[in-house]
């Protein structure tokens, strides 16, 4: 009877460690990530990942959405693809990358408690977190706080708003792309705003900057950058327009391509699980998880208008968009 007992703990210890979970606990070597999330942030993902993972090794290369899908589909061209895992901003890009066939379906991800509509249902990526876009505003400067994105089009407005570009901001991709389906603003919402004087620059972090220093009195801009700014100091303030925002889930996907599955497989967990959703709050973003509460002082979820917009008709239209949007406020 000893020995059985004894034969049936070493079975179960071997089962342990040849179980899924405990295989990503091993994971180990190097992991290229490439992401659109700001790299202050991503040093604070990396050092927490590695609390968990310590043998794992993060290489990272940020950029905004656009230059690391062109990193992306150059290193594939030249036959050296090297990311494992992307962490970039909106769902256009991973489904163009999901419909070239080049993601891995990861069926036994830990999704649960997470909302189907921001899981693919192929499996092969995952949104993280829920970011909206609104209009950031200057408190010295402003003559007048926005309630509305037509409020933007007044003519000393116009000529004092900043805004992302969709040629380098995944988010600005599905903001843009977003808003000109929108039967009320269409292209011509943003040709007035270009024929006023407003101006567009490359990512989200430019208009923040813009707007913290004085530049510009107005920026449209994502609302966590707007709103860790205001925390900071910055007299910046932010507000969601009654027509209602775009949303992007800044998904997280394995490449087929990579060199290191488990622990590619270890970051997609991880960026799923409770710690990293905390962890995202206190960064300033809207949790994936409905359980989770916002950060203090975000407006509840259920009270936001969220516009709408198919994402195949987003993925269609990108590259129109993107050259419509250059045409006019240049490239």
């Amino acid at each position: 009877m000893k020995n059985r007992i004894g034969g049936m703990v070493r079975i179960a210890a071997l089962c342990v460690l040849l179980s899924p979970l405990n295989a990503f606990a091993q994971a180990s070597g190097v992991l290229h990530v490439y992401t659109s999330q700001p790299m202050n942030q991503m040093a604070e993902v990396v050092k927490a990942f590695n609390e968990k993972y310590p043998n794992v090794k993060v290489e990272l290369f940020r950029s905004g959405t656009t230059e690391v899908m062109n990193k992306l589909e150059a290193e594939s061209a030249a036959g050296a693809p090297k990311a494992d895992v992307v962490l970039i901003a909106d769902s256009i890009a991973t489904t163009k990358l999901k419909n070239e066939g080049r993601l891995l379906a990861y069926k036994e991800a830990p999704v649960r408690g997470i909302p189907k509509e921001f899981i693919d249902p192929d499996m092969t990526f995952f949104g993280t977190k829920i970011i909206t876009t609104g209009i950031m505003y200057n408190t010295k400067l402003a003559k007048k706080v926005p309630s509305s994105w037509m409020d933007l089009l007044e003519p000393e407005i116009a000529k004092n708003t900043i805004m992302p570009s969709p040629l380098y901001s995944g988010a600005a991709v599905i903001h843009v792309g977003t808003l000109v389906e929108q039967p009320v603003f269409g292209w011509k919402y943003y040709s007035t705003l270009a024929e006023r004087g407003a101006v567009a620059t490359q990512g989200n972090g430019n208009v923040v900057e813009a707007v913290s220093r004085g530049e510009k009195a107005y920026g449209i801009i994502i609302e966590y950058m707007a709103l860790n700014a205001k925390a900071k100091g910055s007299p910046v303030d932010f507000v969601i327009p009654r027509e209602g925002v775009s949303v992007i889930t800044q998904p997280v996907a394995i490449l087929k391509t990579t060199k290191n599955l488990a622990a590619a497989k270890a970051f997609v967990d991880w960026q799923l699980s409770e710690v990293a959703q905390r962890q995202a709050v206190q960064q300033g973003y809207y949790p994936i998880v409905p359980t989770i509460a916002p950060p203090a002082g975000y407006p509840k979820l259920e009270t936001i208008k969220f516009l709408s917009a198919d994402p195949a008709v987003l993925l269609q239209k990108d590259q129109q968009n993107k050259k419509r949007f250059a045409e006019l406020f240049g490239g």
